[in-house]
């Protein structure tokens, strides 16, 4: 944990062009159990308020001063163009994850207690010459990390993926031995660490319809997934199923488990982001630092409105202070 003993947060505020901007802002009308750090251009982010009627002080991030009650403090990442609202500029992507990597730099060395992003416009990063894929493979391969597992939390779920952003077809030949198992390793071990769970409790989806039913539906569950679950099991872990989707997702079942393990994207997440209401929040699992995100793009359709909802932010912040206190406590 950081110096101060007051866990210090780094909220990346994303597309300049977006809604992250004048979320961060609205940061400042919480009470946190910490420090929130904004990092972003401080001139656009003071632009963005006066053009939204927001009241508020911003401050520039100094280390070792507590900030006043109210106050946003502002870590100052300059861009290098003027924004537009709603309009995508590449000369503006560098930046941007600069961001990023000055975020990850503060939680590697203890400067952070871990970070939370608001939404990135993957298009104009590659448009710009930057091949990038995403916040969760950009995190992983700037900590080095060989293997991060996707949960998505909110409406009372926790709902982890084995594959994320992969075409259907693709989704059987990536669901290895080794993917399962690691992937539940990581779920298993951060449910302890980060969640504050002794023992978690973990529902395994099939990945055929009736989860196979008895190989007449796919071998998948046959042939990779029960294998892998009774192995684990005798290890220790305590795991259900494999379960049909189509029923895993009532009260009943859920009750019986701390988090759900998806075999794809949208086998999981269509059920959480029902449920959660725009309040769910991605979680990084099995990275060494800790990193929340809200769970929707950049809306640029929305941004300099001032009718986008904070609730993922203000969601992905509380979690993230959550899993930091439960990382101290171990």
């Amino acid at each position: 944990m950081n110096t101060t003993h007051t866990p210090v947060l780094a909220v990346t505020s994303g597309e300049p062009a977006g809604v992250g901007p004048e979320l961060c802002l609205q940061l400042a009308s919480q009470r946190w159990p910490g420090r929130v750090v904004v990092l972003g251009d401080t001139d656009l982010l003071a632009e963005r308020m006066a053009a939204l009627g927001l009241t508020l002080t911003l401050q520039a991030y100094r280390r070792d001063t507590l900030p006043p009650p109210g106050v946003l403090e502002v870590l100052d990442v300059p861009l290098a163009a003027p924004v537009q609202v709603g309009r995508l500029d590449t000369a503006n992507a560098r930046p941007v994850l600069s961001m990023l990597d000055r975020a990850i730099e503060g939680c590697q060395s203890g400067e952070f207690d871990g970070m939370v992003t608001a939404p990135v416009h993957k298009g104009v990063i590659c448009d710009a010459g930057v091949p990038f894929s995403g916040h969760t493979e950009y995190l992983a391969e700037a900590t080095a990390t060989s293997r991060v597992v996707m949960m998505l939390v909110g409406g009372g779920l926790r709902v982890a993926l084995v594959t994320t952003h992969l075409p259907l077809s693709a989704v059987p030949g990536a669901i290895t031995p080794a993917a399962l198992a690691e992937t539940l390793a990581i779920l298993d071990d951060d449910l302890r660490t980060r969640f504050g769970l002794p023992a978690p409790r973990i529902l395994v989806a099939g990945l055929n319809p009736h989860a196979g039913e008895g190989g007449h539906m796919g071998r998948e569950e046959i042939d990779v997934i029960i294998p892998v679950l009774e192995r684990l099991r005798a290890a220790g872990m305590h795991l259900s199923g494999p379960l049909p989707a189509d029923t895993l997702f009532v009260p009943h079942t859920l009750e019986q488990g701390d988090a759900v393990l998806a075999m794809y994207h949208d086998q999981g997440l269509p059920v959480l982001k029902h449920a959660s209401f725009g309040g769910g929040v991605n979680v990084t699992l099995g990275l060494p630092i800790i990193r929340t995100s809200v769970d929707h793009g950049t809306a640029l359709d929305l941004a300099g409105t001032g009718r986008a909802d904070p609730g993922s932010l203000f969601a992905a912040v509380r979690l993230a202070f959550e899993m930091a206190a439960a990382r101290a406590a171990q």
